[in-house]
């Protein structure tokens, strides 16, 4: 088998970290995005389908291989590459070889998944990540049979698999949709069980959807939905919960679990309050009570902001 997508990406931009989303993941800081095209399930409700259903390589314009790809971070003043857009357990060998180049110069790498992946690849792949992302769709069987054609159980199986056997530093987004996963009793059993199977301090992401792909009959995701979801999970225990794809600085922002303190302030994906101070290597402490924020600090936070800047590169595929 080859694949057949290896060193042709859709493209690749500067995003700031806190878009894949990573909101304790090198705060602040620029990360290299890249994809190819494609996917490994069928969501109806895809919001970037125009990369993730394309079947022509028309949308494979940018050919570049991993040492042109890691080279570029360090001229852009970017601290990761990401591997996003599409989902990149896709394009594994091609993944995996960029990562290895960017470990060789000091770069973190992130996989923002799905989750929907067997175990001998899962082992494969994640090995090479420092971070993840992880789209849980839903907590029901039935929303991933019928609009997404993959299964619950895998996906959990992966989240399990990062708390269990890796050091990967993860985090969980729950895309609401209107009428299909947003129901209290769902958001309650599903924060329930990251909670009690992975950790409290994993943070989660509910994101509001818009009508996109095959779903355009729905609506707008309420902010109120977004809101009481994040209720939820921290009345459930889950410590660091957010909202997203709204401005709501509150429901954006990072707060220290044992004294309540406000520790990083944000909206959308600019960075205000900074209270964390610094005891060793990739640790953030909060300045009011010491408590250490769980995730991967290294000193000052950046100050990239929601900039986004597409980049061109050329060479060595």
């Amino acid at each position: 088998m080859v694949l057949t997508t290896y060193g042709r990406s859709s493209g690749f931009c500067i995003d700031p970290i806190e878009k894949k989303p990573l909101n304790h993941f090198l705060p602040g800081t620029p990360i290299l995005s890249f994809g190819t095209a494609g996917c490994n399930l069928t969501c109806r409700f895809c919001q970037n389908w125009s990369i993730s259903k394309a079947r022509e390589f028309d949308r494979l314009q940018a050919v570049a291989g991993p040492e042109t790809i890691a080279d570029a971070p360090l001229k852009t003043g970017c601290r990761s590459v990401a591997f996003t857009y599409n989902d990149p357990v896709i394009f594994l060998e091609y993944a995996v070889d960029v990562a290895q180049a960017c470990h060789e110069r000091g770069l973190k790498t992130v996989a923002v998944t799905a989750g929907y992946i067997a175990e001998k690849p899962r082992e494969e792949f994640f090995r090479h990540m420092d971070a993840a992302n992880v789209d849980l769709k839903a907590f029901t069987e039935d929303f991933y049979r019928k609009l997404c054609t993959g299964r619950l159980a895998s996906v959990l199986e992966t989240l399990e698999y990062f708390k269990h056997e890796t050091d990967v530093w993860f985090e969980v987004t729950d895309l609401l949709i209107p009428g299909e996963n947003d129901s209290v009793r769902e958001i309650d059993e599903m924060t329930r069980w990251i909670a009690e199977n992975l950790r409290p301090d994993v943070p989660i992401h509910f994101s509001a959807f818009h009508p996109d792909w095959k779903m355009r009959d729905k609506p707008r995701t309420p902010k109120e939905t977004l809101v009481r979801s994040r209720e939820i999970a921290r009345k459930n225990g889950i410590r660091y919960a957010y909202t997203g794809n709204v401005h709501d600085f509150s429901g954006s922002s990072t707060y220290c679990h044992a004294c309540d303190e406000m520790l990083i302030g944000r909206d959308w994906y600019e960075l205000s309050t900074w209270n964390l101070s610094f005891e060793g290597n990739y640790t953030g402490n909060c300045k009011k009570c010491g408590t250490a924020l769980a995730g991967v600090f290294d000193g000052p936070p950046g100050d990239w902001g929601r900039k986004r800047v597409p980049l061109r590169l050329q060479g060595g595929a």
